[in-house]
């Protein structure tokens, strides 16, 4: 197939994006894109293309956008039930540690998934997941972790493996035992912690080989944070897990500096999330390293809090900065994409190219995939869409709405 006529080709070149080079998008005026067995083969102009390659399918873009299909490297998609009550008691003043602490929180959500059966995983979350892929997302990350416990977890990952099969976008999962202290060991949280390193990380890992024995680990995650688990307690579960061969991430400095993004650092950990409350020594840490920060500017706005993620130190300090909706049930119902590049250009001041980079090339990094995804470069996964507007920048500038047009994956056409 033969892409052609887009207004602006926007290729954003790899590799990941440092610092002041955040936001080179490669535009091809009136660009073309050839596609062969699902992969980008050729990217120019479209009279060039179309000279070269007289045979092929035309795909006419009419004048519009064509850009990389968005990665979302940070989302909680998989659960059970809601917490719109808790919306409600947030606004009345309670705060989010507050609600935790009596019992709500994610541990509200413990309870929904613990009951429900992969099947009823599948049937709830596939309507999420599908508006992700239309609003342009090809490419998603989702965490495990509203389980707590090991078999409520293996049927998490199992869920999200048959929705992966399933739909036409990539899932890539996150092991994320590590989210909370459940209810049953709240009075001993270094018990869970020697319970997650000794009992369920070997199962998982055990699990995996026999299920999804072709594909790589998944990553495992830590919520490093005040009434979560302490920097002692995530340094322990991520030096185990890196000791069974999986890939890491880490929350950190959501509400307090703990010290976690600079652990993820020298852990050589694929990303460290969150990031409000990072100081700048963590952050020179980040960025002296290959570890991406991911900012998740849903949250924040979702909590109706005043900081974000101080994107302008990360880059200054020539760190690798990448966005991500964080969808959850708590805090950030938000599987748009275009909404985080949004609130990235308002709250932490991204211009909308830095968060198209942000948004997709940056975004593959922090899953560990930017040398398949992530850009529009030959011998690249065709991963790509066709925006409704014929200049970029309408992305970050517009909200509430989906600029997508069509969404193509691996080549194919999936959505108009």
């Amino acid at each position: 197939m033969l892409i052609v006529h887009a207004s602006q080709l926007l290729t954003v070149p790899g590799p990941p994006q440092r610092g002041t080079r955040l936001g080179d998008l490669g535009i091809i005026p009136d660009g073309a894109l050839r596609i062969i067995a699902g992969r980008v083969a050729a990217v120019g102009k479209s009279a060039d293309l179309l000279r070269a390659y007289p045979q092929d399918e035309i795909l006419d873009a009419g004048g519009r956008v064509v850009m990389p299909g968005l990665v979302d490297p940070h989302t909680h998609l998989l659960w059970a039930g809601d917490r719109a009550a808790e919306f409600e008691m947030r606004l009345q003043g309670k705060t989010y540690l507050e609600i935790l602490q009596a019992g709500g929180g994610i541990l509200s959500t413990v309870r929904a998934t613990r009951a429900a059966s992969v099947e009823a995983l599948v049937e709830e979350n596939r309507p999420r997941l599908l508006r992700a892929l239309k609003h342009g997302t090809t490419t998603i990350e989702v965490k495990t972790g509203y389980g707590l416990e090991t078999q409520a977890e293996l049927r998490m990952l199992e869920a999200i493996l048959r929705l992966d099969a399933e739909l036409p976008l990539d899932i890539i999962p996150t092991f994320l035992g590590a989210h909370a202290i459940p209810p049953e060991w709240r009075d001993d949280p270094d018990g869970y912690t020697a319970h997650l390193c000794n009992e369920m990380l070997p199962a998982v890992a055990a699990w995996w080989q026999e299920h999804a024995p072709a594909r790589p680990l998944p990553c495992v995650d830590v919520f490093c944070e005040t009434g979560a688990f302490t920097l002692a307690q995530s340094r322990r579960i991520l030096e185990t897990a890196k000791g069974l061969g999986f890939p890491l991430k880490i929350h950190a400095d959501e509400f307090d500096n703990l010290g976690g993004a600079a652990l993820a650092a020298e852990l050589g950990a694929i990303s460290a999330d969150h990031l409000v409350a990072t100081s700048q020594a963590d952050i020179e840490a980040l960025a002296a390293s290959e570890t991406v920060a991911v900012g998740l500017p849903c949250t924040p706005f979702g909590l109706a809090e005043a900081h974000y993620t101080p994107a302008k130190a990360i880059l200054e300090a020539n760190g690798l900065l990448s966005l991500a909706t964080d969808c959850n049930p708590g805090t950030a119902w938000c599987e748009s994409m275009q909404f985080a590049i949004a609130l990235g250009c308002r709250y932490m001041k991204l211009t909308p190219a830095q968060a198209i980079a942000a948004a997709t090339i940056n975004a593959a990094a922090a899953i560990g995939r930017s040398d398949s995804l992530g850009s529009l470069e030959p011998g690249k996964q065709a991963d790509l869409l066709i925006l409704e507007v014929a200049d970029y920048r309408h992305l970050g500038y517009r909200f509430g709405g989906n600029l997508v047009d069509t969404v193509v994956k691996g080549g194919e056409i999936v959505c108009e």
